[in-house]
């Protein structure tokens, strides 16, 4: 580990997530010998596998299935996207939820009955999203939002999609998939994220993400989005993909705008492969709860988070909630915008 690069320590605030990180140059190398020491493994160069239930041809492996695009296809396995439902959930789906003849009054205790679903990106066994043409991924993009308007039945709750890439980063399956859950309630730190984002808009008239414009923090930008690494990012080499409108919630999202996202994170799976040893990730999309408020809406900016596992959260984050970031999130972006992508 190197020596002090000369910068001093900083502790900066996220006004998204309301949240302090100490940025700590001391404790890193330089940002551009930042690779993960644990890459994923890459698929095997075949298609098909007779053992993955994700593979076109072992569709009868899965869960039960809800949709699939394009949804006139006359093969069972002719189909390029398929969300299913999760064969292990976390929740159970209100169909299979078998009353408790003795309900728990327990204010603290609510039944685990939401939905757990699994979105499969492509039929190829070898094929990663970032391995797709921005109009695949905006196919995928487009089968979250199908999703979620489904879901959306009238209640107050939650929708979390997120992508795990990698054993390390939670995948339990190589091939290429994401996951939704609707969960019966909004998570504490979606309601943290609204408040802040809220008290930004109330004390300064303008959403903060509106009004990113650091040249310094910016890696690309495309017709509908620019992607960065935010001002105080919690994970070295973390990005946000942002909209350059304002839109409160992911779902707003039509195909031009789908397309033109997918190539925009494409590219910015691709610099963090190339960069950082291919390396193992997270992807979150961060929206609006359903039934929100206009003046929720007003301040809320959805946004598409990829956080590299490059480390182990450590005893003080888990107690302080704090993170300590050994990468300044402007070294991040330079480096990141100089790996040249060729699609």
């Amino acid at each position: 580990m190197a020596a002090s690069t000369g910068r001093t320590p900083e502790i900066r605030k996220d006004v998204v997530f309301n949240k302090w990180v100490i940025f700590s140059p001391a404790r890193a190398r330089r940002p551009s010998d930042f690779k993960s020491h644990s890459p994923v493994n890459p698929n095997s160069q075949t298609s098909y596998s007779s053992s993955c239930p994700f593979c076109a041809g072992n569709e009868h492996d899965c869960a039960p299935e809800i949709f699939r695009i394009p949804d006139s296809s006359s093969s069972s396995s002719d189909w390029k996207v398929r969300v299913i439902q999760n064969l292990y959930p976390a929740l159970q789906r209100p169909e299979y939820h078998i009353p408790n003849p003795s309900p728990n009054s327990n204010p603290l205790v609510l039944n685990g009955i939401g939905f757990h679903e699994v979105l499969i990106e492509t039929p190829n066994h070898s094929l990663r999203l970032s391995d797709l043409s921005p109009p695949e991924i905006g196919a995928v993009l487009l089968a979250y939002k199908k999703r979620i308007q489904q879901l959306d039945d009238g209640s107050v709750n939650y929708v979390q999609v997120f992508k795990n890439h990698g054993a390390s980063a939670g995948a339990s399956l190589n091939h290429s998939h994401s996951q939704l859950m609707r969960l019966p309630f909004i998570p504490p730190a979606v309601s943290a994220r609204l408040d802040s984002m809220r008290e930004h808009f109330d004390r300064t008239g303008k959403c903060c993400l509106c009004e990113i414009r650091a040249v310094e923090l910016l890696i690309d930008e495309s017709s509908h989005f620019f992607s960065m690494v935010p001002f105080a990012a919690s994970y070295p080499f973390e990005i946000w993909v942002v909209p350059r409108e304002h839109s409160s919630s992911f779902h707003e999202i039509d195909i031009d705008k789908a397309t033109d996202l997918g190539r925009l994170l494409k590219i910015m799976l691709m610099k963090l492969s190339q960069q950082l040893n291919d390396p193992p990730f997270n992807f979150m999309i961060h929206t609006c709860p359903f039934q929100v408020t206009a003046a929720q809406l007003s301040c809320a900016h959805w946004f598409l988070q990829i956080v590299p596992k490059l480390g182990v959260i450590g005893g003080f984050e888990i107690g302080s909630g704090c993170f300590i970031n050994p990468v300044f999130p402007e070294d991040a972006a330079k480096v990141l915008r100089e790996v040249h992508i060729t699609m």
